[in-house]
């Protein structure tokens, strides 16, 4: 059930950076916990980062900590999410998602609404 939209995504070279951008139209964001997962071809969706309704706490996969920066603002309903210092591994499609979970959430299968994603990739 597709009922966010993301946008942002595009080829981009190594060590280059994209700011990705997640709505939803008709929906309202602010007052649920928010997060960003990605797919490379042939491996599962995997979790990158998630951010609390408030902003208050945010978390990052392993992977992406200190490169990525996941923010919002509740005033536009939107969430952002900052990618630096890019590397050919991090080309996936990119998923904004919305829960209303408080708990496990890393876990995709906490989340009831999703966007279409945005192809991110980075050339070496």
């Amino acid at each position: 059930q597709e009922q966010l939209v993301e946008s942002g995504g595009g080829l981009v070279q190594a060590g280059g950076s994209l700011r990705l951008s997640c709505a939803a139209p008709g929906r309202t964001l602010s007052t649920y916990a928010m997060a960003w997962f990605r797919q490379a071809p042939g491996k599962e969706r995997e979790f990158v980062a998630r951010i609390t309704w408030s902003g208050g706490r945010t978390d990052y996969a392993d992977s992406v900590k200190g490169r990525f920066t996941i923010s919002r603002d509740n005033v536009k309903d939107m969430v952002y999410l900052q990618m630096n210092s890019l590397k050919p591994e991090d080309t996936a499609v990119y998923y904004c998602a919305r829960t209303g979970a408080s708990s496990d959430l890393t876990n995709k299968f906490q989340y009831d609404i999703w966007g279409q994603g945005t192809q991110v990739t980075v050339s070496s």
